[in-house]
């Protein structure tokens, strides 16, 4: 499967959030998205990824984006995850990496990749991000293009 790049379309998908309500790309139509694909809630790397997203969440809301991470984790886990760090944006649980499948992420060793794509409002890619043992860097790399574009 082709990782999506820049200028491709984001594949539309429903999952369910961290509390178990239905979240639909659809909706966020004419928005900007950055979605973040991680491979584990409560791992450090992970947890490091997250909580940088949540730091800088207020910025992000300020460039006009919502901030998704995604993973195969379920609902319960999410919201486990997302209660213990105060993360304030959507957590989708994604069985069987379908969603992640479709976005062509690739495995890393034993692991999901770790990937992050910014969508503009007309539903494209805009860009990308892939660092699998450097998920702080996800969240800084995505505002810069934000902020210089």
């Amino acid at each position: 499967m082709k990782t999506l790049i820049a200028g491709d379309s984001m594949p539309s998908f429903s999952l369910f959030d961290q509390y178990g309500e239905i979240f639909s790309s659809i909706a966020f139509k004419g928005r900007k998205l950055v979605i973040f694909f991680y491979p584990k809630d409560e791992s450090a790397v992970c947890t490091k990824e997250a909580c940088t997203f949540r730091d800088s969440f207020i910025e992000f809301s300020d460039e006009g984006a919502v901030v998704i991470g995604i993973n195969s984790g379920t609902v319960q886990s999410h919201i486990n995850f997302s209660s213990k760090n105060k993360l304030p944006y959507y957590l989708l649980s994604d069985p069987g990496n379908k969603v992640l499948k479709q976005f062509g992420i690739k495995d890393v060793l034993f692991m999901t990749g770790r990937e992050t794509f910014l969508v503009g409002q007309d539903g494209k890619i805009e860009f990308t991000y892939r660092a699998f043992l450097s998920g702080d860097a996800h969240s800084k790399k995505m505002l810069e293009f934000l902020r210089t574009n």
